[in-house]
């Protein structure tokens, strides 16, 4: 799918790729969500499917704050306060220690939440204000999210379709 250029082609593109992943996410056997065999984040390690959406939820989550943050005129510590850009590895890992505890039922309906509340933010958000001017250094604010949400969703669900593929679960 081409980069999403405006409010209507950015919900789509999130929307889209959140409904092919989540149908393969839903594929996945809760016993087998741990399983630490799925090509991690950072090079030449591993993670499980349930790393993997914990990433995605912390980014999803990451965005949220980042929006709330700029409307309450707040300075935004980018990517996460306590991060640098050269240390998103780092930021990995903390994404999924921080929903270690949730069971992969629950984790994907907080996906799914984290997507919604998204949604809304651009569904509130005129298309000016997404795409009409830099919104992080030369960045738009729906450039940002999409960078967080609908390619991360494409790029997981490769990612995913080639594990579920190596288990016989395609």
């Amino acid at each position: 799918m081409a980069v999403p250029t405006n409010k209507a082609e950015l919900a789509e593109a999130i929307r889209g790729n959140y409904l092919k992943l989540r149908t393969d996410l839903d594929g996945v056997p809760e016993a087998l969500s741990r399983e630490q065999t799925l090509e991690g984040h950072a090079k030449d390690t591993v993670m499980s499917v349930h790393d993997l959406v914990a990433y995605l939820v912390g980014w999803g989550e990451l965005v949220l704050k980042w929006h709330a943050g700029r409307n309450a005129g707040q300075q935004v510590d980018f990517p996460e306060t306590g991060y640098k850009w050269n240390e998103l590895g780092r930021l990995a890992q903390k994404f999924y220690a921080d929903y270690a505890d949730l069971s992969y039922p629950a984790l994907l309906d907080r996906f799914a939440a984290t997507k919604d509340r998204i949604l809304a933010v651009i569904d509130e958000t005129g298309n000016e204000d997404l795409y009409g001017k830099p919104w992080y250094e030369t960045y738009t604010l729906g450039r940002m999210i999409q960078f967080n949400t609908a390619s991360p969703f494409d790029n997981a669900r490769k990612r995913l379709r080639r594990w579920k593929k190596e288990k016989g679960l395609a």
